[in-house]
């Protein structure tokens, strides 16, 4: 097999590469975060539109990234595309971030999910007061918590082996839950869907309402609308990030400069018609209330015991462990390829600029490895993921803002792909980012400050990092 100039062996094809962008996409949230948009937007209309809002604006990312992985198919991605475009500064400030919340604590809160489903067949899983194993300060800590962590250094252990290992685990659970979840909708709309349901659900579809209890409805008017829709949007950004990953593995697929753009476009296109598909299932099986209300949130749970009777619970658990399984897969190898080509600059730890025989950066898997076994410790990775919801956009918005910047400063590179609609779909997509930014700032601010500071905390490290560099040389 060759080797690209880094070392890595291109092996993934485009099938491969789509999988990684499902794969990495659909976790939990799609089960779950329903409930919660719908008691902050309170109508059918609207929880819809929440999901087309953040489909177009995932689909509009990737479609613009197809640009910049065509010009820059190296492994890093993101990392790359930033210091392109801006400086590298920006691009440790990314590379931080996600090290110490935004990759890591997703593999935390993906890992812990798959342990409370677990739960379901394994009661000792559940994470309730009697299976407390001890308190450490303020921190309970959970059988839950450490099967997490075996699934994490397990999915790190097959990944340090070579990325074919990755690959086989990515494609089998990615089309075991692609077509798991089509199931679901299928049988749903066939067994389950109730005409009067769904005429009650879209009755007055479109008046905006906040849902407090079943007794406690607020309308939501004037301008409180746009920040009703960014505070739902939190938990359908979530249930929809995470597409980038293919482009930090771009050293190991093959023609990346077609198959990245292509991977992009087909994965997240895949996973936003099945996100709305769901929802529109959900409306047509539950009440409104029962959607907003689902016990501890699982949507998904009351919507298949409503298609397959009690036995639902179980058919929804044993989804929810196949996708978060497969997700964390991808998420574990793509993201040390980030940290490996910061240290190849010189502004991450050395021995995460190393391969291993098996031409994967086996010490950045296992550093990602301990973080994320520390946040599911925590058990604050929900916290943080809320936290940085605000940054990551904010790196989207100034990564599409590369396009734009690229084409002037950089008009001769080639470009095979060039971003679809230019310039109107990228601004469209930085004006509702920054949009996104702006009222959450407003109304949530408990869900930027402490994400900023985080990222802030990134100016110290990077030149400390630059001075140990230099020292070094």
């Amino acid at each position: 097999m060759s080797t690209n100039s880094n070392g890595f062996k291109p092996t993934l094809g485009l099938f491969d590469a789509t999988m990684i962008v499902a794969g990495s996409m659909i976790g939990s949230g799609i089960f779950i975060v329903s409930a919660d948009i719908t008691r902050n937007v309170g109508s059918a209309g609207w929880l819809i539109v929440v999901w087309l809002l953040t489909g177009f604006m995932t689909l509009t990312a990737a479609l613009s990234y197809g640009e910049l992985s065509g010009m820059f198919p190296k492994a890093g991605g993101q990392y790359v595309y930033l210091k392109e475009s801006y400086n590298p500064l920006t691009a440790f400030l990314y590379g931080w971030s996600f090290f110490s919340v935004i990759q890591t604590g997703t593999i935390a809160a993906v890992g812990v999910a798959f342990s409370k489903f677990a739960g379901y067949f394994f009661p000792v899983l559940e994470m309730t007061d009697e299976n407390i194993l001890f308190t450490v300060g303020a921190f309970k800590i959970y059988p839950a918590q450490f099967l997490s962590i075996v699934i994490i250094v397990f999915l790190t252990y097959i990944n340090t082996k070579g990325v074919k290992g990755g690959k086989a685990i990515q494609s089998t659970f990615t089309v075991t839950k692609l077509l798991s979840l089509f199931g679901l909708i299928v049988f749903g709309f066939l067994l389950a869907a109730k005409r009067e349901v769904w005429n009650a659900n879209w009755t007055d579809a479109w008046s905006m309402k906040n849902i407090i209890s079943t007794t406690d409805i607020t309308p939501v008017l004037g301008v409180a609308v746009f920040g009703a829709i960014a505070a739902s949007m939190v938990g359908s950004i979530f249930s929809s990030d995470a597409w980038n990953n293919v482009t930090f593995i771009a050293g190991e697929i093959k023609n990346p400069k077609k198959n990245i753009g292509l991977s992009l476009f087909l994965g997240t296109l895949i996973v936003t018609v099945i996100y709305v598909l769901a929802n529109l299932m959900y409306l047509s099986v539950l009440p409104l209330n029962d959607i907003a209300f689902a016990p501890s949130d699982r949507v998904a749970v009351s919507a298949s015991n409503m298609i397959f009777g009690n036995i639902g619970t179980y058919v929804i658990a044993v989804m929810i462990m196949i996708s978060t399984f497969g997700c964390n897969n991808g998420l574990i190898l793509a993201g040390a390829r980030v940290y490996y080509t910061m240290a190849q600059d010189g502004v991450f730890f050395k021995n995460a600029g190393k391969l291993n025989k098996n031409a994967v950066p086996e010490w950045a898997l296992w550093a990602q490895c301990v973080v994320a076994s520390l946040l599911c410790l925590s058990g604050k990775y929900g916290d943080l993921l809320d936290m940085v919801s605000f940054i990551v956009v904010i790196f989207y918005v100034l990564t599409i803002a590369g396009i734009f910047i690229l084409r002037k400063k950089r008009p001769e590179i080639e470009r095979p792909y060039k971003a679809f609609g230019y310039p109107v779909l990228p601004a469209i997509y930085m004006l509702m980012g920054i949009s996104f930014c702006v009222l959450l700032i407003i109304y949530k601010p408990n869900f930027t400050w402490p994400g900023l500071i985080i990222t802030l905390i990134g100016i110290p490290l990077y030149y400390l990092a630059v001075n140990n560099s230099k020292k070094t040389e």
